[in-house]
């Protein structure tokens, strides 16, 4: 195991940011104009009117030409900058769920490639309690109302549109993973370098042909000079069910009890809540996010409900070969999700 000397250096840079101190700032709220909306509704309009396959849309399909150079300006600021963006103002109300999803994926292909987000091959998931609980090993979180723990998603850009949101509850948190890094540096190195080893990660039933269920992967990789994040708790717990799997060590528990303590300090944490219509966008190497439990509202029709995006950019950085094991493929523009024998990409509508 690596000593204090070994580490990589303190992250700098506008993605290592503090919530207290970001929170006051207003430069990653957009609020879309009119003239923005028109556009998008238009460029969603043409796409349902030619019966377009959604669920493979590249930017040269959603002909954008007032907000394309934004979107290029807005992925870099994903990508290099803060590493998250809030566009408000789209007016979900008026839609209907087909119009609300060519509208995203319209706006994401200009982010990136649309990726499969379960076993299913949906490339838009429905963030939504489906009366589930995390104590099935392989039920994933987002389908309960329950608290979820910060994570990152297996892809680079995840996105999330808000078609409705919970009585109570439901708030969106989001913690900067390189000043995560930084104080764990400073506070506890000798546990900061236990996250630079691989520990197994489950699968939760969602396997590759010829893959185990489960795969080594660190917390935190120094790859080609940055710091890449991947990290869902409840997963490095859970693999521990296969018996192949190594050993969780006294060490590591506490490496990860680290983590998991300084990505909740209040301090470090941005809150947000996510109204209807507002679309966030989180590059997943970079920050972790998480989301409060919360109540939902008696009638069906009024419930929480949020649309998901996984996205690949074309201009994303090169990730350590760990990745491979969970993204499939390491080529930028073309890699992670979740795919498994048999899986067709498509939208589905409804959740399920």
């Amino acid at each position: 195991m690596p000593d204090s000397f070994d580490l990589p250096p303190p992250q700098t840079g506008p993605a290592a940011w503090v919530g207290s101190a970001i929170a006051s700032r207003r430069d990653w709220c957009v609020e879309l104009d009119a003239d923005a909306v028109a556009e998008m509704e238009g460029a969603a309009a043409r796409l349902l009117e030619r019966k377009a396959d959604l669920a493979a849309l590249l930017p040269g399909d959603v002909p954008l030409p007032t907000l394309a150079p934004r979107l290029r300006q807005w992925r870099d600021a994903l990508l290099n900058g803060r590493g998250f963006l809030l566009l408000r103002g789209l007016p979900v109300e008026r839609y209907t769920r087909a119009e609300a999803a060519a509208i995203f994926l319209g706006i994401g292909a200009h982010l990136g490639r649309a990726r499969s987000q379960n076993a299913k091959g949906h490339v838009l998931g429905h963030v939504c309690d489906l009366g589930l609980a995390s104590s099935d090993p392989n039920v994933r979180i987002y389908q309960t109302r329950e608290r979820q723990t910060f994570h990152s998603d297996s892809c680079d850009i995840v996105g999330l549109l808000c078609l409705r949101e919970a009585r109570h509850g439901g708030d969106s948190l989001l913690v900067s993973a390189l000043t995560v890094f930084n104080e764990l540096r400073k506070r506890a190195p000798q546990l900061l370098a236990r996250l630079l080893r691989p520990m197994a990660h489950d699968r939760r039933g969602e396997v590759p042909a010829g893959h185990q269920p489960w795969f080594p992967m660190p917390v935190y990789s120094w790859h080609a000079g940055l710091l890449t994040v991947f990290y869902q708790r409840q997963y490095f717990d859970s693999a521990q069910r296969f018996a192949d799997a190594p050993r969780l060590t006294d060490a590591d528990i506490a490496a990860l009890d680290a983590f998991d303590a300084l990505c909740n300090d209040t301090d470090l944490v941005l809150t947000m809540r996510l109204a209807p219509g507002d679309m966030q966008f989180v590059h997943n190497h970079v920050l972790l996010h998480d989301r409060t439990g919360f109540e939902d509202w008696p009638e069906p029709q009024r419930r929480r409900h949020l649309l998901r995006l996984w996205l690949a950019p074309p201009d994303a950085r090169e990730l350590p070969p760990w990745f491979a094991a969970r993204y499939g493929s390491l080529a930028i523009g073309d890699r992670g999700g979740v795919t498994v024998p048999g899986t067709r990409l498509h939208v589905p509508l409804e959740p399920g």
